[in-house]
């Protein structure tokens, strides 16, 4: 197989949010999407294909007096970078060959500028699902089958050295999963109850507050952002446990995210193991799968983290999220004392497999610990940015997703009467027209459907028009110098 890629083009959707959130002190109200489309040669035959990311500069710099504007553009220059090298390369003999070769140089174009490490990856990763959207198509499969006959060319052991001898067909799951569970996502500012929200509920007709998810959806599975406020924290566990109590829900999992908020593995221990203690807490603790990233990413990697961590007899399972920024940084990981990493589309496709294949090998292997791979999202939504995450996610086996993109955006009611009627058409199992019109994710009994979702080429039965979105450079005039 020859791969390569011709051609690229950039638009941008502006997506208001139901009600601002917060990534750490940074609070978000808006956030563009980018809709990249590629023409890439496969095999000689000409394919387009699709991708969509998030601009929230928030995520990868972590520094609230960052100007907006200022962040958006060092985004789009590292989404560009991407595209450019992209049509320069060569063609390569597989997806994946070529997914590192422009891994690579993009790494070569970013050592000349401050652009940190998970942000000239996302570029990379936006082509990757562009490039891997085009290969299913131009050889009619599915994502799915596509990783278990490794159509894609997937060199684990390039990745891994332990996985010298393996394949992803015999790591991963037989068969992808053609249902998820949606876990919740609790914000450090999301209202609880009612008498939470005063006079700024959004007038969209969806739930709002915890207790409303929970009623509606028959959610049971919960992310719970902490503050790093041990106070505020045990405060807010507290009612989260009442809150869910109150609604009925007698069993659930949960996790819990600090967001980089502790200084130290030392601190953190502190803090985790006197919320522990507290009896208010022990439901909530009791249903408790892991703790995402809860050191600055400077700080996940030191000699005191891994003294830490690796010594930590009753510490619970701790995942790496913005730490993972290196192809390779889930290996890391695990050798200072993480249970694993989280997966995300926008820090790489092919990475995340091999992270998956990674967990699945070591939890054959080891005696005494056990690995994990999470699902998170960065606020992903239709038209094709949550689906063809939901195939990644889906195709490792992972029966518990984050998505806060259902609760942050009124479904896709921003998007055209067209690209709405073609999604409810292609994937009514995953969406449902809500009662204004608009399609919204369909979670029933806490559960969402991916049968489309993984009979799609890689997820999204349409190819999206993408030229009914602003052009980049018309949307960048927009944007303050």
């Amino acid at each position: 197989m020859a791969i390569e890629i011709s051609a690229t083009s950039f638009h941008v959707v502006d997506l208001e949010t139901r009600f601002p959130f917060h990534f750490g002190n940074v609070a978000v109200t808006k956030i563009p999407k980018v809709l990249l489309r590629v023409k890439a040669e496969v095999d000689e035959k000409s394919q387009d294909g699709i991708a969509m990311g998030g601009l929230i500069p928030g995520w990868f710099y972590k520094d609230p007096e960052m100007d907006l504007d200022a962040g958006y553009r060092s985004m789009i220059d590292a989404f560009r970078s991407a595209a450019d090298i992209a049509r320069t390369l060569s063609p390569r003999p597989t997806a994946f060959a070529f997914w590192r070769s422009l891994y690579e140089e993009q790494h070569e174009w970013a050592a000349g500028t401050d652009c940190p490490a998970l942000l000239w990856s996302y570029g990379v990763s936006l082509v990757e699902q562009a490039l891997i959207d085009a290969v299913c198509r131009a050889k009619n499969t599915t994502f799915a089958n596509a990783v278990r006959e490794n159509a894609f060319g997937i060199d684990l052991g390039s990745v891994y050295d332990e996985l010298a001898s393996a394949d992803p067909a015999g790591l991963l799951p037989d068969e992808p999963r053609r249902s998820t569970a949606i876990r919740h996502t609790v914000g450090l500012d999301d209202p609880l109850t009612a008498a939470d929200i005063g006079d700024d509920r959004p007038d969209d007709g969806l739930p709002l507050t915890l207790g409303e998810h929970v009623r509606e959806t028959g959610v049971n599975h919960f992310k719970i952002k902490l503050s790093a406020d041990l106070e505020r924290d045990a405060t807010r566990l507290a009612r989260i446990g009442d809150v869910l109590a109150d609604a009925g829900v007698e069993e659930y999992r949960c996790t819990v995210d600090a967001n980089e908020g502790y200084d130290s593995a030392g601190e953190f221990r502190r803090h985790w193991e006197a919320l522990a203690s507290e009896p208010a807490l022990a439901a909530v603790f009791d249903s408790l799968a892991y703790v995402e990233q809860p050191l600055p990413r400077d700080e996940a990697f030191t000699a005191e983290t891994r003294d830490v961590l690796t010594s930590w007899a009753d510490a619970p399972p701790i995942v790496i999220d913005e730490s993972d920024d290196r192809i390779a940084s889930a290996g890391a990981a695990l050798s200072y004392g993480y249970a694993g990493t989280s997966h995300k589309n926008c820090k790489g496709v092919f990475k995340g497999i091999a992270n998956a294949c990674l967990v699945a090998h070591r939890n054959r292997t080891s005696e005494d610990r056990r690995f994990v791979v999470s699902a998170e999202d960065l606020t992903t939504v239709g038209p094709v940015e949550l689906l063809q995450d939901l195939s990644v996610t889906a195709t490792i086996g992972v029966d518990h997703v984050e998505r806060n993109g259902h609760h942050y955006f009124a479904g896709l009611r921003a998007f055209s009467n067209g690209i709405r009627e073609e999604l409810l058409s292609a994937h009514g199992d995953l969406y449902r027209r809500h009662e204004e019109g608009f399609p919204t994710l369909d979670i029933r009994d806490g559960t969402i459907e991916l049968g489309s979702v993984l009979d799609a080429p890689f997820g999204v039965a349409p190819l999206c028009d993408t030229s009914q979105f602003t052009p980049l450079e018309m949307w960048l005039e927009t944007v303050s110098n």
